[in-house]
């Protein structure tokens, strides 16, 4: 039998993509990495603590950083959505796989997350989660190979899969 492959060696997604990326390197037979999970790994600190004590510019070119030295041979990646900033960082993980935007209204995202002051966003004090993802909008758009409207995980999944071969 043969094994479903993903284009290259790796397929990346934006946030939010726990989730859907897990499914996806299942249902691939890949490996699944996910670089906020890398990040503290690396720095040995939550993202949040790499925010607070850092500054958000500490905490962007060490993201980055992490990023260009990893190994995402045969893996599904879900980066952190400030991922896009890093220059580096996007041209590794296009240079290798596709990227997937998982599409999901404003409106979702306010409501998937309660706790934006200590889940290790990256954004500036003050700063709005409205603002955030109208910043980062035209960059996930910039750097997307596909653009699936995240809905059902499963159906995200089967979507994607669907897109890329």
């Amino acid at each position: 039998c043969s094994r479903q492959t993903l284009v290259k060696d790796h397929a990346f997604l934006v946030k939010p993509a726990y989730t859907v990326g897990v499914l996806l390197a299942k249902a691939a037979g890949m490996r699944f990495s996910d670089t906020d999970l890398l990040i503290q790994q690396e720095t040995g600190k939550k993202l949040q603590e790499i925010i607070d004590c850092g500054g958000l510019e500490f905490f962007l070119k060490t993201e980055e950083e992490v990023i260009a030295a990893a190994d995402f041979e045969n893996s599904v990646v879900a980066t952190g959505g400030s991922a896009v900033f890093g220059e580096r960082a996007m041209r590794k993980l296009k240079s290798g796989g596709k990227a997937v935007f998982l599409d999901v209204p404003l409106e979702e995202i306010e409501r998937r997350i309660n706790n934006i002051t200590t889940r290790g966003i990256a954004m500036q004090r003050g700063e709005t989660l409205e603002s955030v993802y109208n910043e980062r909008l035209p960059l996930y758009k910039k750097y997307a190979d596909i653009t699936v409207k995240s809905g059902n995980a499963e159906e995200t999944v089967a979507e994607i899969l669907k897109q890329i071969s």
